[in-house]
């Protein structure tokens, strides 16, 4: 036979309610024993042993005396009360000389002087073609010098073996002494034409230096010379 049972009696229905009823017992005797627990610990920190008293070690405190401030420098105060002074002092005008002598002295007018006229020499080598006045050679034109350098000049043998021939320019200066200086060659053909000419010049005798403003200059000659076989 089956027995049966109402659903008010079947306490399946209640689990759920027994459940919280529980936790909530469990977490209330947590609490409970945590505060229990917690004075117990104070009463016994404060009951248990005499109480002392500790007192603080404090370290001297030590300042240094600071230096005393500098002193400071009084500005001096400028008073408005002016002080009148009566002008009763005479000046001396008369000088007395400690030179027993009675010269005089004579004073004489400015004269400007008047500047002296330096003369100038002239430096620069100015080119024959427009010196003022030619220098001179042998006391005649330049075509006597061009005479005597043919006179003097001597063909080299190696030119006229290798059939060497043509026109070496040559240049020099004609000092205010007259004589021939700084030789070169501004155009050569061969070594050997070259030095002949060199050497031909070099040997010239000194001319009449040319002037500038009438006074010697330094003339600069420029001079071909034409070496031609026959």
């Amino acid at each position: 036979m089956e027995i049966k049972k109402s659903p008010k009696a079947n306490l399946e229905t209640k689990k759920t309610l027994f459940r919280e009823i529980g936790l909530i017992a469990a977490l209330g005797l947590v609490l409970f024993l945590f505060e229990w627990t917690t004075h117990d610990k104070e009463t016994a920190t404060l009951v248990t042993g005499p109480s002392v008293a500790i007192e603080d070690e404090q370290a001297p405190i030590t300042q240094e005396t600071p230096p005393p401030p500098p002193e400071q420098i009084k500005e001096p105060v400028m008073t408005e009360e002016l002080q009148i002074v009566e002008n009763d002092v005479k000046v001396e005008t008369d000088f007395i000389s400690t030179d027993d002598s009675d010269q005089k002295i004579e004073i004489k007018p400015y004269v400007e002087a008047k500047p002296v006229e330096e003369e100038v020499e002239v430096e620069e080598e100015i080119p024959f073609a427009i010196i003022e006045e030619k220098p001179t050679f042998q006391g005649k034109d330049a075509n006597e010098f061009t005479k005597w350098v043919y006179s003097q000049i001597e063909y080299p043998e190696i030119a006229k073996e290798n059939g060497i021939s043509g026109r070496v320019t040559v240049q020099f200066t004609i000092d205010k002494d007259g004589s021939v200086k700084d030789v070169k060659v501004l155009r050569g053909v061969d070594s050997s034409l070259d030095n002949e000419a060199i050497r031909v010049i070099k040997k010239s005798p000194k001319w009449s230096p040319g002037k500038q403003r009438g006074k010697p200059a330094k003339v600069k000659y420029t001079f071909p010379i034409i070496f031609q076989l026959h």
